[in-house]
């Protein structure tokens, strides 16, 4: 078993990121691998997604937040010391959370500073930023030892901003969800520019002589595993054919600008998710995912063919990761 952290990422918004990884982790869960998932998006749509919101405001009290990420990284923040222990929230049996918090976006400053301190001669200046940039993956390590977790799930937002970057640092490997149309080829042009940079960067700071002594750094290999294509039957009111020929033009953009290839890939598409249409709004309602609703739920006739198709899908997609990302040697079987 190799424990793998797999950050979820698009800078652009609204493309089913926070779905699909929800999606995952419930078929790791299914299948018996021990999922983590992290919520590092400031939005927090994936705790909203995990926790009901009554559950959520036990961990986002007016004052300190010492049960979520934001309390995690706090001491940083505050240059009070270093990472704080955080408890992962069990959701089910093999699955647990890193609570997210809209506040980390504050940790935004604090981790822009780091990125270049760690390149100064000043060793308490550059330690301190190794210790900062580092802070997501050591709150991961530190989950994975108390719970035994075989892969982490990271969700992160929409942008090429500090935050993600350390997220990115703490990542083995990057899935890169899409939509096919216009602003998600573009998207993908200028994702494959700033995984090269932000790589590269994490490269020439990991080797350095101010690192501080038995301080655990990731790799930072942020290695693509491939793309997951979101299709719709409509999208945005625009017909079927126009979103089969943008997607037509995704597998080459994608060996060219993420792969630094000319050869495409079909095998770079790991999945194709349809849209869950009203089934979306009844997973909602049930809090759990699509391929687990039941008749009680309203998933009967065509809703209930749907929800067997939406489980293969899934089932295949898990496989997948797990194999090409080394998560086990050994097929996964259902629990």
């Amino acid at each position: 078993m190799s424990f793998k952290t797999i950050a979820f990422f698009n800078n652009k918004g609204g493309v089913g990121k926070t779905s699909l990884l929800y999606h995952l982790a419930w078929m790791f869960r299914e299948l018996g691998v021990k999922v983590l998932a992290v919520d590092l998006d400031p939005q927090s749509n994936l705790s909203a997604a995990f926790m009901q919101d009554e559950e959520l405001e036990e961990f986002w009290p007016e004052g300190p937040h010492p049960r979520t990420i934001l309390g995690a990284v706090s001491p940083l923040m505050e240059h009070e010391g270093d990472i704080a222990p955080v408890e992962a929230v069990r959701i089910a049996d093999n699955l647990s959370l890193v609570v997210g918090d809209l506040g980390l976006g504050e940790f935004e400053e604090r981790l822009s500073k780091g990125w270049a301190d760690c390149l100064t001669d000043d060793r308490p200046v550059a330690r301190d930023g190794f210790r900062v940039i580092s802070a997501f993956h050591r709150i991961i390590a530190a989950a994975r030892d108390r719970g035994g977790f075989e892969v982490a799930l990271v969700d992160v937002g929409p942008s090429v901003g500090a935050l993600n970057r350390a997220a990115l640092v703490a990542s083995d490997h990057v899935v890169i969800p899409l939509a096919a149309d216009l602003f998600s080829l573009q998207g993908l042009r200028n994702l494959g520019r700033t995984l090269r940079k932000w790589r590269e960067g994490w490269n020439e700071r990991r080797v350095r002589r101010t690192v501080p002594p038995g301080l655990e750094l990731p790799l930072g290999s942020m290695a693509p595993l491939g793309y997951v294509l979101m299709s719709p039957s409509m999208r945005q009111n625009r017909p079927v054919q126009a979103y089969a020929r943008w997607g037509a033009r995704i597998p080459a953009v994608y060996a060219h600008s993420i792969l630094g290839s000319d050869a495409v890939l079909p095998s770079a598409c790991l999945a194709e998710v349809k849209h869950f249409k009203s089934l979306m709004p009844m997973a909602q309602d049930a809090r759990r995912p699509v391929f687990m609703l039941t008749g009680a739920d309203g998933a009967i006739g065509g809703h209930a063919a749907a929800v067997r198709d939406t489980y293969a899908l899934f089932e295949a997609l898990a496989q997948r990761v797990v194999s090409d990302a080394g998560i086990r040697s050994e097929p996964i079987h259902r629990a």
